[in-house]
């Protein structure tokens, strides 16, 4: 199986398209015929998603831009690096901003990329991960609380400064179908035209913080407050060999992925012609999130962009996010759209899908609430229908059937407007942690992805938190788990 997704992400990192089929000749013939305005397509499937991301890095010309909550070493992580440092070698300026909590980069290969005469890497505030030792992650939790819990979410990924992908997904296997164990039902929205510019802006106030560190700082230290690590060219260019000679292992190639492969400028082709142009805002958190340094609250302007379209509905509001944990602002700010005869849906994990319990037990603590005020929430199943759709790993046999989870990020108001993007209905993506996303008005593609999260509401897909009783279908210890956390003052940080 390791082997199988390793050749299938290979591909998909591999393909070149000829040179008459570029996403340039695309993207700028498509720019150029819709002036002043934005374009957007909804990448629903992780597959295309990935392939999206694959396709568009072997094609930039030149730059790359990429900012990322997490970056995992599994494969589709490795194979993503060596693209990347592909893109550099034939001449592309590529810049990396990644978060410091859950980076898990080997220290002399995160060195060594950074190295690279045409790579520049920077990780947003490196308290807990790269260049900090065990103690001194300690002491920052001890004397910054604050600070090491304030993280960047965001996600983004441009190109030439004319195309992006912005939304829910990180770089590690499972955000594109292809983990054997527990994969994502997400969702991006690849961007092109003037949305792009602002979130080019966004890239480069992050880039400019201090809050963003260069990796080689962060190794240069001395004493017993950071890593001291070094790097011989020798030992560059063997870890540049090493990813090259992963990414270009041929075992396992099979045809059916061959001719997926071959297809892909085709499939670009066609995507072209089904892009949406219309008003888009690209909207976003300014490093740190707020001016608070000790307090846990303080909003964002994410949190008031969206708060402003639920204070504006008039008649509906559908929202998908895997973590529900609602703020007294929130709470207030439902009550009174549901007073004004608002319908709100909210389809979110069960206990059986989560992958985050604690995040589950403050869902748990107010479900009840929640549905007493006259939400209707639907709650994942960890094996739905809709996955032999939406999964192409679906149809592998494996030995144990994958877990399937929503972590998906949107909200579509009164059929006319959607939000997509890495903003979580919970306190933490409220106060603490940086978010970004667009907002796209436009009535057909709002009841398209309205339909989308209705489907995933369906009962061969999810409980109906009001009569189901969906925890039932867990361990009683995995219910114990969660009540102990129920217990716990953690609500600010969930």
């Amino acid at each position: 199986m390791k082997h199988r997704l390793l050749t299938i992400c290979f591909l998909l990192f591999s393909t070149i398209a000829p040179a008459e089929e570029t996403p340039q000749f695309l993207i700028d013939q498509a720019i150029a015929a819709h002036p002043d305005q934005s374009g957007v397509y909804v990448l629903d499937k992780g597959e295309e998603a990935l392939l999206a991301r694959a396709w568009l890095a072997n094609n930039a010309q030149k730059t790359i831009e990429v900012q990322y909550f997490i970056w995992s070493t599994d494969n589709v992580g490795i194979l993503a690096s060596e693209a990347l440092l592909r893109a550099a070698d034939r001449g592309v300026k590529v810049r990396v901003i990644v978060d410091d909590l859950l980076i898990d980069a080997p220290d002399k290969s995160l060195l060594a990329l950074a190295k690279h005469p045409n790579i520049e890497i920077r990780i947003y505030n490196p308290q807990h991960s790269v260049g900090t030792p065990f103690h001194k992650r300690l002491l920052n939790i001890a004397v910054n609380f604050r600070g090491v819990n304030q993280r960047m979410h965001d996600k983004t990924f441009m190109v030439d400064g004319k195309i992006a992908i912005t939304g829910g997904r990180n770089m590690a296997a499972e955000y594109f179908d292809y983990n054997s164990d527990y994969n994502f039902r997400d969702r991006d929205a690849l961007i092109l035209g003037q949305a792009v510019n602002s979130m080019q802006a966004s890239f480069d106030k992050f880039w400019a913080s201090p809050l963003s560190a260069p990796v080689e700082e962060l190794y240069d230290g001395l004493g017993l407050m950071q890593k001291n690590i070094s790097i011989k060219d020798e030992e560059i260019q063997n870890i540049y060999a090493d990813l090259f000679a992963y990414a270009n292992n041929p075992e396992n190639f099979t045809p059916e992925v061959q001719q997926l492969i071959h297809q892909t400028p085709q499939a670009f082709a066609r995507l072209a012609e089904k892009i949406i142009w219309s008003d888009i805002t690209f909207i976003s958190d300014t490093p740190g999130k707020n001016s608070n340094k000790l307090l846990l609250g303080g909003s964002g302007l994410t949190t008031q962009k969206l708060a402003q379209l639920v204070a504006q509905a008039d008649n509906e509001i559908v929202i998908q996010s895997p973590y529900l944990v609602m703020s007294n602002a929130a709470i207030k700010l439902f009550k009174q759209a549901i007073k004004r005869g608002v319908n709100v849906r909210i389809s979110t994990n069960s206990l059986a899908s989560t992958d985050n319990i604690q995040a589950f037990s403050g869902y748990r603590n107010q479900r009840d609430k929640l549905l007493h005020m006259g939400i209707d929430i639907f709650e994942y199943k960890p094996d739905p229908e809709i996955k032999q759709r939406l999964l192409r790993q679906a149809k592998v046999p494996t030995e144990k059937i994958p877990v399937f989870a929503i972590h998906a990020k949107t909200m579509v108001v009164d059929g006319q407007t959607v939000y997509i993007g890495t903003f979580n209905f919970d306190p933490r993506s409220e106060n603490l942690n940086t978010e970004v996303g667009v907002i796209v008005h436009h009535e057909a593609l709002a009841k398209s992805v309205r339909t989308s999260i209705e489907n995933d509401m369906q009962p061969e897909n999810s409980w109906n938190a009001a009569t189901d009783n969906p925890d039932q279908y867990v361990s009683l210890a995995k219910r114990s788990r969660v009540l102990f956390y129920q217990l716990t003052p953690i609500k600010p940080l969930l």
